[in-house]
């Protein structure tokens, strides 16, 4: 099969400019909302259940989920599956252990939680070091992801594609703060529930609507090992480890648990989880038949050659089962997701940088809120830059993968301090210190000591 992307495409064009269009109308009256540091890191605290729900499913819903899953069922089967159920699975333990006590207890990040009863110095820097370790391994994927897509769309150069992404994505977050991110996230959160349902339909109709018929049909091609575990993760430990850094990583990512703060109490803080749950679980099902739809529709040789990460298979599927325009549509939709997620990153990181370590820190919680406006947009600019050169420097990786690896970092840095924090009376600033630092330094250093 020949394809399309690589060449311009006209459809994908005007969807990217209509959704830059609308999310900058979107900025431009958040803009005029976005007084003060609530207004800027919790949207007022004026979001309600369902629009909440939407928007932790919108920041959930990656590249990673849409492009990077896609990619890794295409490529290897029921294995890829691993990340769509980790992913999942995780929203249980946040709904009944995290949601309530993290609305109660913090006002913009999760280090506001863990400092509460301790000293705040040294807990903040160890907590913002985990955040901003996190924040920087998300950044990685959807840089990637975007690039790629920019790249194959707009025929223009990988690095000329990462930077339109980092300038367009530092507009939202610089002008808009929560307020925007958050209606861009609910915006894109429809979208990519639609495109993906559209999708999943247009494929499963080749197989006379019935999922079975499709996985038999990869099975004939490929082998029944494609059906069952084995392909890409062989040893038990390896899929059980990778299983419990998403579940777990779930509960510690600095993006998600900012969201907590833009409700304005506990129980409808616990609704908008449900409501995330939903949306995500059934977009998590579709990932199922967008990847085995790639695999026998497009073909693996197809799929790699296009992006050896196999970022694209969805987006070539898109085209396979429905032309160019249809390819367009997903494309926008790709792009949108992309663009919401940055902004929702890069907020978490500025608040990291400036409410964790300039306020309590550097101004030992004496900041004007002028102050920390000025300073959470400066941060915001620094990890814009910062997420443009990463994602120049890891071309090429698989999207899903990478995410992987920032899970593990909120695994073990985020997830073990708050949960002790809110639950052991006797934790203790040490004791704080101690997990997130060593938590943070052990999972990169293995990052860096493994095969990757």
């Amino acid at each position: 099969m020949t394809s399309g992307l690589g060449a311009p495409n006209l459809v994908a064009i005007t969807g990217f400019f209509l959704f830059i269009a609308l999310s900058l109308g979107i900025t431009y009256f958040a803009a005029r909302r976005t007084r003060s540091a609530e207004h800027f890191y919790a949207a007022g605290r004026s979001i309600t259940a369902l629009q909440n729900g939407l928007a932790l499913a919108g920041d959930y819903m990656s590249a990673a989920s849409f492009l990077g899953i896609a990619g890794l069922v295409a490529l290897s089967g029921f294995d890829g599956l691993i990340y769509s159920i980790g992913f999942l699975v995780g929203w249980p333990i946040v709904m009944f252990l995290i949601a309530e006590p993290l609305r109660n207890l913090g006002r913009y990040t999760f280090s506001d939680v863990v400092a509460f009863r301790l000293r705040q110095v040294p807990v903040r820097v160890a907590a913002a070091a985990g955040s901003l370790a996190v924040v920087a391994f998300y950044l990685i994927a959807q840089m990637v992801g975007a690039g790629k897509l920019i790249q194959l769309l707009f025929g223009l150069e990988y690095e000329i594609a990462v930077i339109i992404v980092g300038l367009v994505m530092l507009a939202y977050v610089l002008f808009g703060g929560m307020i925007a991110t958050t209606w861009v996230q609910i915006v894109k959160a429809v979208l990519l529930l639609f495109g993906a349902f559209l999708l999943a339909i247009l494929a499963l109709s080749r197989f006379g609507f019935n999922p079975l018929e499709l996985f038999q049909a990869a099975a004939d091609q490929y082998g029944a090992g494609v059906l069952g575990p084995g392909v890409r993760y062989s040893d038990p430990i390896d899929t059980f480890s990778l299983g419990l850094a998403l579940m777990l990583g779930t509960a510690g990512l600095p993006h998600i648990l900012m969201r907590f703060y833009t409700v304005p109490d506990a129980p409808t803080a616990r609704g908008s989880v449900s409501y995330a749950t939903v949306f995500i679980g059934v977009f998590y099902l579709l990932t199922f038949i967008l990847g085995f739809g790639a695999m026998v529709i497009v073909g693996q040789d197809a799929i790699r050659d296009v992006d050896a990460g196999g970022n694209m298979a969805a987006l070539l599927l898109a085209e396979a089962v429905g032309g160019p325009a249809f390819l367009g549509f997903i494309s926008a939709v790709a792009f949108a997701t992309i663009l919401a997620v940055v902004a929702g990153l890069t907020l978490a990181g500025a608040a990291a940088l400036s409410h964790d370590l300039w306020v309590h820190v550097i101004r030992n919680g004496v900041a004007s809120e002028k102050e920390q406006l000025r300073v959470a947009r400066v941060s915001s600019a620094l990890l814009g830059i910062v997420a443009i050169v990463l994602g120049i420097a890891f071309e090429g990786q698989n999207v899903a993968y990478m995410v992987g690896l920032a899970f593990a970092i909120a695994a073990s840095a985020n997830f073990p301090a708050l949960l002790l924090s809110v639950f052991w009376k006797n934790f203790t600033t040490r004791a704080a210190q101690a997990s997130m630092l060593t938590g943070t330094v052990t999972s990169l250093l293995l990052i860096y000591l493994s095969p990757a």
